[in-house]
């Protein structure tokens, strides 16, 4: 394969910047490994099967699930953009993931390798979890809550978490996931928009190796929400916990002395599976509604095809958390329903120390990993000398999944991670698609550095211009989806006029994903990061991600955020925020030679009018740079809420560097 011998750079290492930049500009491709290509769940055959009859396409998928009444009918599309799919079929979610493997004799299988951070573990079988799960239907019932009920889940990644959602679709009640970063006002808003009438919590988790509490936030949180009759609390550090008489059980006491038997009962394919809060542009955050045939239907094939499942002999590792849509499709809905042997880890990449990613995949042997381009370019910046450490041998397919991946991160993750083997998988969804939509297949897909290339079988993707035109190969614009898929988002809870105006009002009879986008000379996507992350220099249109690809693409550069801050004389100007790599010093001569790097790689309408090398940039817990607190920086703005922050002093670092920028022409 061309290119397979070339070194990208690590921490300490010296090439030309002329070399790297040929190196991620050449036309380079990834043949698919000759023996997982000859035994891949899904060939190029499925396109043209999908391209010929989408609906039977999706039909045949549904197979795959266990229904108590097939569905007759695939797709009603009578009442767009309000979608129903294989609506007359019934099933239960929680069977589909747990109750049939062990009837089909696997109960002895692993269904979760919990990995705790300060080194505690177990390994649940799918007997095991069916009983759990079963325990806590029961528990639930006990505390009243019923088929249509909303319960609001706010828990570490404990097992308890994955058995708190099962549980919940096993007596049809709509989970509203909350992650365990959000405070308590968060919270509260998330519990009062949906109604939740229980919480389940924890006294705390382990975090960068000390307990980390949550229930004091959803004590806080539940003094707004009357409604909420019981706080059920996993015991998990141990904390002194407040406990309100009559309202919080402990999950040991309730849970453990319930009955292993549970009966699970049918529900319609469009019933209510969960409700998932994301951010929006008046401050309120939307409830995504998910409900269950379709989406348990494209989680599971998505997940089979595109990361090569084998439940049989592979582990897999998606490094999520449990309060985000990857967490549910990929954790808990996709991988159970499909059989599969995963790791489940509680806790950060760097404790006890900067290897500890690589050393459970040793321990466990995992065979596919899943995580996101923000985790990979800090693994970079720690030094290839950390993974080089452990055996990373039983490897086969490695995903990103999160935003856009710049392809020196994509060569590096190939090189360092996968051996120069492992195929990448580049996943591009939302919370609202609610699975994979655009994606590499490893057995079948020449793979390019930092593409998600190809809508997968069954889905209709595009970009389109202003005007809704297809764009040609080499043109860009907006990333849409022309077609109902079985996972999409189903409304916003509460508020239908809300869904229509925020995804189907931009471009008629098609959905818009807020994503920029364009289309190489072969047809591949490219995606360009969310439309309010274009930035408009002059005139010009200029992703921040294709400014942020071209800094870390030199060899000083470990990792970048740029934003586009308010400019009397260009309209915005380009502000970059830099990580410098441990052998890179910040002199005035490096930050002109960034600029230049920039100019050279995207021409010089795209050079920063701003550097700044920081020592860390503003990340949320699950890793997601937040860029309108830079934007705020950049603007000499008061700095907005930082309450999501993994560590909120990083700003203070940030401000106090900024009188020192220089504005260089």
């Amino acid at each position: 394969m061309p290119g397979d011998t070339t070194d990208t750079p690590g921490k300490g290492d010296v090439v030309s910047n002329d070399s790297l930049a040929n190196l991620l500009k050449e036309e380079r491709r990834f043949a698919p490994p000759a023996d997982l290509a000859a035994a891949a769940n899904v060939t190029e055959a499925a396109y043209a099967q999908a391209d010929a009859d989408r609906l039977g396409f999706w039909a045949e998928q549904a197979r795959r699930l266990a229904w108590d009444t097939e569905p007759t009918e695939t797709l009603d599309w009578s009442n767009p953009p309000f979608a129903k799919w294989f609506a007359d079929g019934k099933l239960n979610v929680a069977y589909n993931c747990v109750d049939r493997h062990v009837e089909a004799g696997n109960g002895d299988r692993v269904a979760i390798h919990f990995e705790g951070e300060p080194g505690d573990s177990r390994s649940i079988t799918y007997a095991q979890l069916k009983d759990e799960v079963s325990q806590a239907a029961n528990a639930l019932t006990e505390l009243g809550v019923r088929a249509g009920d909303r319960v609001a889940v706010y828990l570490p990644m404990i097992p308890e978490a994955v058995v708190a959602m099962l549980a919940c679709a096993r007596v049809g009640a709509a989970h509203s996931v909350v992650f365990g970063g959000f405070s308590a006002d968060a919270v509260a808003s998330r519990i009062q928009d949906a109604d939740a009438k229980l919480v389940i919590t924890a006294d705390g988790g382990y975090r960068r190796g000390k307990p980390s509490a949550l229930k004091p936030a959803i004590d806080e949180a539940v003094g707004k929400c009357p409604q909420v009759e019981h706080v059920l609390v996993v015991r998990r550090t141990g904390q002194d916990t407040a406990f309100s008489e009559g309202r919080d059980v402990w999950w040991h006491d309730v849970v453990g002395r319930q009955s292993k038997e549970h009966t699970p009962q049918a529900f319609d394919a469009e019933h209510p599976l969960f409700i998932l809060y994301t951010s929006g542009t008046t401050g309120k955050p939307k409830g995504i509604l998910h409900t269950s045939g379709g989406y348990l239907t494209q989680a599971a094939y998505t997940h089979h095809a595109v990361f090569d499942l084998k439940p049989e002999s592979d582990v897999y590792w998606c490094t999520a958390d449990i309060g985000w849509v990857t967490g549910h499709s990929y954790i808990v809905y996709g991988p159970l329903a499909n059989g599969a042997t995963q790791v489940m880890y509680e806790g950060t990449p760097d404790t006890p120390h900067q290897g500890r990613f690589w050393e459970v995949v040793q321990k466990y042997g995992v065979t596919i990993l899943y995580t996101a381009p923000t985790a990979i370019r800090t693994f970079m910046k720690w030094g290839d000398d950390i993974p080089a450490k452990f055996d990373l041998s039983s490897l086969r397919v490695l995903g990103s999944v999160g935003e856009p991946i710049n392809p020196e991160a994509w060569i590096w993750y190939r090189k360092h991670i996968g051996g120069d083997r492992c195929p990448i998988v580049d996943t591009w969804w939302q919370t609202e698609t609610g699975a994979m939509m655009i994606s590499p297949l490893p057995g079948v897909t020449h793979t390019k550095p930092g593409s998600a290339q190809r809508a997968l079988p069954g889905i209709s993707a595009t970009v389109v211009d202003d005007e809704a035109n297809e764009v040609p190969n080499g043109g860009g614009g907006y990333l849409v989806l022309t077609e109902p898929w079985p996972s999409m988002l189903r409304t916003i809870w509460g508020d239908d006029q809300r869904f229509i105006d925020t995804y189907w009002s931009r471009f008629e009879g098609k959905y818009f994903a807020g994503d920029g986008a364009k289309k190489d000379d072969d047809g591949d996507i490219w995606l360009l990061g969310r439309v309010d992350d274009v930035m408009l220099v002059s005139g010009h249109n200029i992703s921040t991600t294709e400014v942020e690809s071209a800094l870390v693409s030199h060899p000083a550069v470990a990792e970048a955020a740029v934003v586009g801050a308010a400019d009397e004389t260009t309209g915005q100007a380009i502000v970059a925020f830099v990580i410098l790599r441990g052998s890179a010093s910040e002199t005035d001569t490096l930050v002109g030679e960034l600029r230049n790097h920039v100019g050279a790689t995207l021409g010089p309408i795209a050079k920063p009018k701003r550097i700044l090398p920081v020592q860390e940039l503003p990340k949320t817990r699950s890793g997601k740079i937040m860029r309108r607190l830079l934007r705020d920086v950049a603007e000499n703005r008061a700095v907005g809420d930082v309450t999501t922050l993994a560590d909120s002093s990083v700003m203070d670092l940030i401000q106090n560097k900024l009188p020192s920028a220089s504005d260089e022409d």
